[in-house]
């Protein structure tokens, strides 16, 4: 095991480049297994846990994957086996990915129900409906969910909630069914337009990602392709709140700025200084900044995956701040671990209430999901003394060599042995 020291009170100054979108990753790898003809080479595959414990799982399956640095080559067309049951399944959400593209290349498909980070209920009943509306039988038996089908046939479906994991998932499905699908109130996240462009690279028919409905018009087989994933909005959204917390002037490079517009509005209603350029964002923080509003919402607006980092530094804002959190019900776990610092927060249900303290201090402290743990790396670096953070396994399955970009910016960071 692992923990992380942080110093604060350093300034954050210089460029950092951004990685690949973990969130679009993490359905690409899986997608990459419908190609029945041809090999897939991804280009800006991001070095985390959660994209080592994927390879694993298709290697399992029969796949045989080569990585050279941030390029992963991917050749599924000898796979021997539809059987997804294994630890690395059980520990990670996104391995639900498996099932529709099993299913749309195989018609058949058995994938361990999947965990990930405790941020709440997140059942699969919108990917179920979507399955079945194409034809297949769906069953969840001891722990596992088995899909089978003759033939997929394409289908009007209507998502009740927006999902993007069922949006994903069912388009994965349809891409390879008979006919037409036409997907409605689907989610429209940059992640979901860029595994759409990849199914079409490799050969697929999708129109409309990245707009309220989506129409796919089925094809017989996908083939290898070469793909480049989009830059990790996410991971930009929490060096952009970093630099605006701590100090500094910082340039966050390989971004899509359209992406980032969001959290770029509500820091510049803080009081930071920002600059657009074509595909990097400078942020720019020389005094106190002023407290905001965030209500989380699907995109275009403010991500949920920002939400934990961005009360870290409303929690040294001036003023009171409101933050409601309107996709996941358990996404303040982090706040206990901000008041050991010295926050003044108070939790009601799905809203939290932050009045900014003038300063943080140094605690030991535990980082409690994926972007929680962001959110005390964050809260480190602008505390006085010094921070101790553990289960950090959390924070390495999304953010590559975290502590690695953060001294390239000046900040005092290590990682050391329990």
């Amino acid at each position: 095991m692992e923990k992380l020291l942080v110093y604060g009170g350093n300034p954050l100054n210089g460029r950092i480049e951004i990685s690949g979108a973990k969130n679009a990753a993490v359905a690409i790898l899986p997608a990459a297994l419908m190609a029945s003809n041809g090999i897939c080479n991804i280009d800006n595959v991001p070095d985390i846990e959660d994209i080592r414990c994927l390879e694993r799982i298709l290697e399992s399956l029969g796949c045989k994957i080569e990585r050279h640095n941030n390029r992963a080559i991917i050749d599924s067309t000898q796979m021997t086996s539809v059987d997804a049951c294994t630890e690395d399944v059980r520990k990670m959400r996104a391995s639900y990915y498996l099932i529709g593209a099993l299913l749309g290349r195989f018609k058949q498909a058995r994938v361990e129900l999947p965990g990930g980070c405790p941020i709440g209920v997140r059942p699969i009943d919108q990917h179920i409906k979507g399955f079945e509306a194409l034809g297949a039988e769906v069953k969840i038996e001891h722990g596992a969910v088995t899909v089978k089908a003759d033939k997929l046939v394409g289908a009007n479906i209507f998502f009740d909630v927006v999902s993007v994991g069922a949006t994903i998932n069912v388009m994965l499905a349809a891409a390879l069914a008979e006919g037409t699908t036409i997907l409605e109130n689907v989610a429209r996240e940059p992640h979901v337009v860029d595994v759409a462009n990849f199914l079409n690279t490799m050969g697929a028919n999708i129109k409309g990602a990245g707009t309220d409905v989506i129409r796919i018009t089925g094809v017989k087989e996908l083939t290898g392709c070469f793909y480049s994933v989009i830059p990790d909005q996410i991971e930009a959204g929490t060096f952009m709140i970093a630099a605006a917390a701590c100090g500094g002037r910082v340039e966050i490079a390989n971004v899509i700025p359209k992406h980032l517009e969001s959290i770029t509005a509500k820091l510049i209603e803080m009081g930071a200084d920002i600059i657009e350029k074509e595909d990097s964002i400078i942020v720019e923080s020389k005094g106190p900044l002023k407290a905001v509003n965030i209500k989380t919402l699907p995109y275009p607006g403010f991500p949920t995956d920002v939400q934990q980092p961005m009360s870290t530094l409303l929690s040294v804002a001036e003023g009171r701040s409101i933050i409601n959190e309107s996709i996941w019900e358990s996404r303040f776990k982090h706040v206990d671990e901000l008041k050991k610092m010295g926050a003044d927060i108070k939790v009601e249900g799905r809203t939290a209430i932050i009045d900014g303290v003038e300063k943080l201090t140094g605690a030991v402290v535990k980082a409690t999901d994926l972007r929680a743990g962001a959110a005390m790396v964050i809260a480190g670096l602008i505390a006085e003394g010094v921070s101790e953070i553990h289960n950090i396994e959390h924070i390495d399955r999304g953010y590559p060599q975290i502590e690695d970009k953060f001294r390239a910016l000046g900040a005092r960071i290590e990682r050391v042995a329990e």
